[in-house]
Formats: C-alpha cells, sequence, structure tokens
C-alpha cells in the first residue's frame, strides 16, 4: 500500500504557489502521491500542472474534479495538459460532487447521476487514449478528438460511494477515492463490490484510493474531538453521511486513524488488510500534532 497526502482540505485554503511548495515537501518527505480537491479556491488540474514542475517523481492527484461543469471534451484536454506538464505523473480523480451543490449552487440538473456518470466515463476514456470518440446518448451527443503529444492516458478514479456507483465504476473506471468510509465499509461495501465488477467486465484489479483523517496524539479523546470539529460537516452530507452509516461509523472520528506512533502504524496496516491500495491522509489543518503527524506518516511512507 502507497502512502499519499492531501495537499490541503476545505478551510484549509492554500494559494498556487503554497501548493506548490507543499507537493515538493510531500515528495522530498518520502510521500508516494500528493492529492488536491477541486473546490471553490484554485484549480486542481491547473496548480498540479504547475507543482508538476517544480517536482520529479511524487504522483500528484485530483480528489476529486466534478463531472457536471465540465464537459468531458474540456476536462479531457485539461487532464492531458496536466499530463504533459507532470510528465505523466497525474491521477485524475472525478466524482458526481453534491445535490445541494450541482442543482442548487451552480443550477444544473442532477436527477440522473449515474446515466450521467456512464455516459461521462464512456466518453471521457476514449478521449483521454487520444482515440476519436461518436457518441450520441441520453444526455451527450460527442464527435471529437483530443490529443496532447507525450500525454498518456492517466488513470480515472471516481468517488463512487455506493454500490451503484461502485459497480459502474468497476466496469469503467481504473479505481474509485473514497472519503468517509471506514474499514467496516471499506472491506464488506466498496473493495468486494467494485472488485467484483472489474473482474466480471475483463478489467484489471482496481484501485483503492482511502482518503482518511488521521492524527498522532497521546490523548485519543481529544484528538476524536479535534477530527469531529474539523470534519463534521462531512457528517451531515447525504452522500458522506451514507458511508458511514454503511459502515457502521456515528462519526468521523469513527473512521479516522487516532492515537500514539503505534496506533497509527496499526490504523495503516488495517487498511491495506481489507485491500485499500493507496492510503491518502487528510491532517486536521491547525490541530496539535499536525506536524508531528506529517513526520510520523512520511516515516511510515
Amino acid at each position: 500500500m502507497r502512502v499519499g497526502i492531501m495537499l490541503t482540505m476545505p478551510g484549509d485554503p492554500a494559494a498556487t504557489g503554497e501548493i506548490t511548495a507543499r507537493a515538493v515537501r510531500a515528495e522530498q518527505a518520502g510521500f508516494a502521491s500528493a492529492w488536491l480537491p477541486q473546490v471553490a479556491t484554485v484549480d486542481a488540474l491547473m496548480a498540479l500542472a504547475v507543482a508538476g514542475a517544480a517536482t520529479r517523481r511524487i504522483e500528484l492527484g485530483t480528489a476529486v474534479v466534478p463531472t457536471y461543469p465540465r464537459h468531458p471534451t474540456v476536462l479531457a484536454a485539461q487532464a492531458l495538459t496536466a499530463q504533459d506538464a507532470t510528465g505523466n505523473r497525474l491521477a485524475l480523480g472525478i466524482g458526481l460532487s453534491h445535490q445541494m451543490m450541482i442543482e442548487g449552487s451552480l443550477g444544473l440538473d442532477y436527477s440522473k447521476p449515474i446515466p450521467h456518470m456512464r455516459e461521462y466515463l464512456t466518453i471521457l476514456n476514449g478521449l483521454l487514449a487520444g482515440e476519436p470518440v461518436r457518441f450520441s446518448g441520453e444526455l451527450f451527443k460527442v464527435n471529437a478528438q483530443v490529443r496532447v503529444a507525450g500525454a498518456k492516458k492517466p488513470p480515472v478514479l471516481v468517488a463512487a460511494l455506493g454500490p451503484d456507483m461502485l459497480r459502474l465504476c468497476g466496469r469503467l473506471a481504473d479505481g474509485t477515492i473514497t472519503w468517509m468510509g471506514g474499514i467496516d465499509y471499506l472491506r464488506t461495501v466498496a473493495v468486494p463490490t467494485m472488485s467484483a465488477a472489474a473482474a466480471k467486465a475483463g478489467r484489471p484489479a482496481p484501485r483503492f484510493v482511502a482518503m482518511v483523517p488521521v492524527l498522532l496524539t497521546d490523548d485519543v479523546d481529544a484528538g476524536r474531538e479535534t477530527v469531529n470539529r474539523v470534519f463534521q460537516a462531512y457528517g451531515q452530507i447525504p452522500s458522506y453521511r451514507a458511508t458511514l452509516d454503511r459502515g457502521g461509523a456515528a462519526t468521523p472520528a469513527d473512521v479516522a486513524v487516532i492515537g500514539d506512533r503505534s496506533a497509527v502504524s496499526a490504523g495503516l496496516k488495517a487498511f491495506e488488510a481489507v485491500g485499500v491500495t493507496d492510503f491518502v491522509a487528510a491532517i486536521p489543518a491547525g490541530a496539535p500534532g499536525e506536524q508531528a503527524t506529517y513526520e510520523a506518516l512520511a516515516t511510515l511512507a
């Protein structure tokens, strides 16, 4: 299992220069990957393209870019440009986002999320491979090709939390990115569901990228309070609330890795044991022990 790090989280805004500095630091610290969300700040793909020029080895991933606001031809061109800029080190994480954002904030139709993702992935996979795509579906009609010299097709990882989306993405994507998914959810829902779908479709074993809150502390109760305070909103967003419930978790702290160095090490091993291929730590910004957590994870990475 590879160990990566989030470069920012909502509530921890950073401009492009700071994101680049954090990516350089993560590479020097030994992390296998560094991930950036697409929220209402910098554009994740543009920022990672800039960070790619300052790094040489580390994988740079989006976690995740919402699909609805970007036509697949636009996202394909952006992703392949980022691939070119990073020397083919991009992991393209995409997702539906949430109804409250897509409909409430952007005014777009969110009524058919699974058909949307099925058609989107079908088109995007062809475009990222540099192929001419002629597609006429219920939601998209595309006749296009995108080519960026030297850019290889990046792995496409979808934030697929529910069983139906996991099955769809097992057939059409290279893996999934989970958030608010603990050990029980991964063991009983995500890993078996997506793995079976990929095998049935004749695809390689998928990547399972687990984004997990992590905090090094000798006071576990205080650490749980910190995690629950920082990530409180995710326990209320419907899709993440459903993911917590599927794993029998009441709060974000129930799916986090919290404790001393031995507890953190054991926590990572537990995620590896259920089939996680990439563990991505989300350290609460500004929390007591933030720097010590980073250093402990770097040692494990």
